[in-house]
């Protein structure tokens, strides 16, 4: 029955996938028309694409990593949804970049875009707000069963609050209407499941980090 969900679920999510592709393609300068403007390689709607997809990358490894180190069904269909859905978002992120013809990477520091290019270190890998470092990632690939499921719950929570935050600054800068749909969606989604992983956490005795 859970492979049928995550199935499911999967189908899902590549019929939405398709639909806001189609959406953006339609609709790229977010008026209507048939896409007449396409954002500069420095505006928020190309600074939030590159950041937020490769944000999302690090949100999916996780999640792949606890599935393999526990057997908890309720944790492992959480960490499936997350890589299905951040997997999908991230294909939609660069599919745009693609479209409007600018590059994935910039010689900009992360969050420049949203005037914070100074405060994303990229200490130990930690490129952005949320994002796990090298150490925890490591770690994460060293426990198992509970101590693994609290970990993963306690490192995305985080990851989901930095997400947010970058979501929302493209829903108050990004210019592109679909762009800006998408951010929104992804601010509700991840507040939803910041509760459902509080609530995870205190079933296992334990918190999010502070």
């Amino acid at each position: 029955m859970r492979q049928v969900g995550w199935v499911a679920g999967t189908t899902a999510a590549v019929l939405v996938a398709a639909g806001a592709i189609t959406y953006a393609v339609a609709e790229s300068d977010g008026s209507g028309s048939s896409g007449t403007r396409v954002p500069s390689a420095d505006s928020a709607d190309a600074g939030f694409a590159r950041d937020m997809a490769v944000h999302h990358q690090q949100a999916v490894e996780m999640s792949y990593i606890v599935r393999d180190r526990t057997d908890n069904v309720e944790v492992r269909r959480l960490a499936y949804d997350i890589a299905q859905t951040q997997a999908n978002q991230r294909g939609m992120l660069l599919g745009w970049l693609d479209l409007w013809e600018l590059p994935k990477v910039s010689s900009d520091a992360p969050m420049t875009w949203m005037g914070m290019g100074d405060m994303a270190s990229g200490k130990d890998g930690a490129l952005m707000p949320g994002m796990a470092t090298n150490t925890e990632m490591k770690k994460l690939n060293t426990l198992n069963g509970k101590q693994a499921e609290v970990f993963y719950l306690q490192l995305m929570t985080d990851h989901h609050k930095g997400g947010i935050h970058m979501a929302e600054g493209c829903v108050a800068k990004c210019t592109v209407g679909v762009e800006k749909k998408l951010a929104q969606g992804m601010v509700d989604a991840q507040q939803s499941e910041i509760q459902l992983m509080a609530d995870m956490l205190k079933e296992r005795g334990a918190k999010a980090r502070d």
